[in-house]
Parts: C-alpha cells; sequence; structure tokens
C-alpha cells in the first residue's frame, strides 16, 4: 500500500497539491466559515454613504409587534371603486375559466 505524505494530496487525478496551497485553500475556507460571526457592513468605521439615515443608538432585540399604526384618514377604498375592481375579477375569473375549458375541448 502507498504511502501518502502531507504535501501529496490530490483531486481526482490531478497533480498533487503543495502544502502552500492545501494551507492557502484550508485557510480561505475557514475565513469564509467565519463570515457569518463578523459584524454589520454599516458598523464599520468607513465606507458608508453620507446620506444615509442615522441608525439608532438603541435598537430593540424584537420588532414593535403591538404598535398599531393610526388609523387611516379615508378609506383604502370607496364601496363603488370596490364593487368596480370585483366585478372585473369576477369577469377575469370567468373568462380564465372558459378558456381553460376550451383548452380541455382540444
Amino acid at each position: 500500500m502507498p504511502q501518502v505524505r502531507w504535501g501529496d494530496v490530490s483531486v481526482s487525478g490531478m497533480r498533487p497539491i503543495g502544502r502552500a496551497a492545501f494551507g492557502v485553500v484550508t485557510i480561505l475556507l475557514l475565513l469564509l466559515s467565519l463570515g457569518g460571526c463578523s459584524t454589520s457592513i454599516a458598523d464599520l468605521p468607513f465606507g458608508g454613504s453620507s446620506d444615509a439615515p442615522e441608525r439608532a443608538a438603541d435598537v430593540p432585540d424584537y420588532p414593535a409587534v403591538h404598535d398599531i399604526p393610526a388609523p387611516r384618514e379615508q378609506a383604502a377604498m370607496d364601496p363603488a371603486e370596490q364593487a368596480r375592481v370585483e366585478k372585473e375579477l369576477i369577469a377575469a375569473r370567468q373568462h380564465q375559466s372558459q378558456a381553460a375549458q376550451a383548452s380541455e375541448a382540444r
């Protein structure tokens, strides 16, 4: 049985990879795996846009789920517009079902 030395690692029949290349690949993989542990780019002291809004000093752990927005001053749709949209949707649904039945009949 042939002995495999540290510098004789090969990949799918290719030439042996040297120690330096093996070390570089190993370090690269370690750096990529630790990339998720880094800080946010926005927290870095350099870069960043000058017109970006300021970040809050105290960021809450969870979003505020119980904060209810203020009620609207006017309705999103008036009843006439809502009835018109409903009629259009019903007509589109009927058209699609007729088209599907026609394609199945072929």
